[in-house]
């Protein structure tokens, strides 16, 4: 998470969307009064500072309670979303590299602890109201971040130059080819919110 005085933006980080990629790149633009929250695991290239009462992936109702209501109203918000299920096979295989290496996909899937985003932009109490600016997708993240680094004028060409934590992800097969009609069916419950909310269909 970062809030950036500097220019004038709260980056809202979501699970497996590319955004320690995108907090590194933005780290090193940010000025000495910025928000930059801690990264877990740490790591290079990333500073964290003047975090106290915030945390890697805080919800943005929670930050909205903490700054000042000048900077929630002013400052530009935005997050990242993805296909709910290539973002859990992503899940899965951080999960795997990181916890247990003989973890299956299928013991995976029945644990049912999935990387569910909408809880980090919306509403506490209206998982249907988004409240940040701008919703970027994963699928076309470098033309929505172009645009949006335009809007706030930080330099960009295109590349993060980093990324961060790919390594976990070995089996590059493409998502329909993993899951079975019953694990497809679980995904789609259990991200019902943020199918409704950005209209990805399996």
């Amino acid at each position: 998470m970062i809030i950036s005085h500097k220019f004038k933006f709260i980056f809202v980080k979501t699970a497996k969307t590319a955004g320690t990629s995108i907090e590194v790149f933005l780290s090193k633009l940010c000025g000495p009064l910025d928000i930059i929250s801690p990264i877990i695991p740490p790591i290079a290239f990333h500073s964290p500072q003047n975090y106290d009462g915030f945390f890697n992936h805080i919800p943005a109702h929670a930050i909205r309670s903490q700054i000042k209501p000048e900077h929630w109203c002013s400052y530009f918000k935005f997050c990242v979303e993805r296909n709910p299920w290539d973002k859990t096979i992503s899940h899965f295989h951080a999960m795997k590299s990181r916890q247990d290496n003989n973890l299956t996909f299928e013991r995976y899937i029945s644990n049912g602890k999935f990387p569910v985003n909408f809880s980090k932009y919306t509403e506490p109490d209206n998982p249907q109201k988004i409240i940040v600016d701008k919703v970027l997708y994963y699928e076309r993240l470098m033309v929505d971040l172009d645009q949006v680094f335009k809007r706030l004028e930080i330099p960009f060409d295109g590349s993060l130059g980093v990324n961060a934590k790919s390594e976990y992800r070995t089996d590059r097969r493409p998502y329909r080819e993993v899951y079975s009609s019953e694990q497809a069916a679980q995904i789609a419950e259990a991200f019902k919110h943020e199918l409704f909310l950005h209209g990805y269909v399996f």
